[in-house]
């Protein structure tokens, strides 16, 4: 069994050592990739030195930042050649916690694709404001009105993929680039018939940094759903 975490960073020089320590401890069979914009912060440098005693350290340096979308499948066409059988998205900064990689990899036998869900059992967000709290989960709410997809945290980036699934999805058919990106995989995952569970979680905001949400992401986001929505009903995905 082979395990992939893929990490997207840009300047998470405060969380990176810290979070790749805690993800290959879970497990003697995780390997983890760094994919980095080219952080002005030497997180990349961070990586580097790891690397020079951890083999299961992988790293990817692209020359600007080119969005959350692009660096996952940067990250996928590398797990896909590589022979990973199971890929996981997961953030820097402990938002999403490394405890619980072992009970998605358990879901993921059976499953093609798990995802660590905020709210498939109430509402397991710490340390947001109210605000941050209704637009999140107001727009899984929207997600899920108009795709009809019976996942109830679309928009959540700790999951993990059978890699038949990526194996299935044409990358370069891909539209989304920031947060909904998260939906359009989900979606099209959905639209192929694979096999989706929820997994629930604990999602604990960033504990250092600053959030990489903006109101562009969220335009694109509202867009972007009812997009696929009619391209699926046009038999395009």
């Amino acid at each position: 069994m082979q395990v992939l975490v893929i990490i997207p960073t840009y300047n998470e020089i405060e969380n990176i050592e810290q979070i790749i320590s805690a993800v290959l401890q879970q497990n003697e069979e995780i390997e983890v990739l760094i994919v980095d914009d080219s952080s002005p912060d030497g997180t990349a440098q961070v990586v580097q030195e790891l690397q020079k005693d951890e083999k299961r350290v992988h790293l990817i340096i692209r020359k600007e930042k080119k969005g959350l979308g692009r660096a996952y499948i940067t990250g996928f066409k590398f797990a896909l050649d590589m022979g990973y059988e199971y890929i996981f998205e997961m953030d820097a900064d402990f938002s999403h916690d490394p405890a619980d990689i072992n009970k998605l990899l358990s879901a993921a036998q059976d499953c093609d694709l798990v995802i660590g869900s905020r709210y498939v059992k109430g509402i397991n967000v710490i340390n947001w404001p109210l605000s941050r709290l209704i637009l999140s989960w107001g727009a899984s709410f929207y997600v899920q009105m108009i795709t009809r997809m019976r996942v109830k945290d679309p928009t959540g980036g700790f999951k993990c993929f059978h890699r038949r699934v990526l194996e299935a999805i044409h990358f370069d058919e891909i539209l989304s680039d920031g947060y909904s990106f998260q939906v359009e995989m989900n979606y099209r995952t959905w639209c192929k018939g694979f096999k989706i569970t929820e997994i629930p979680i604990i999602f604990t905001d960033r504990r250092v940094g600053q959030s990489k949400m903006s109101k562009r992401i969220i335009r694109e986001a509202i867009y972007m759903v009812w997009k696929l929505r009619f391209m699926h009903i046009q038999g395009k995905i």
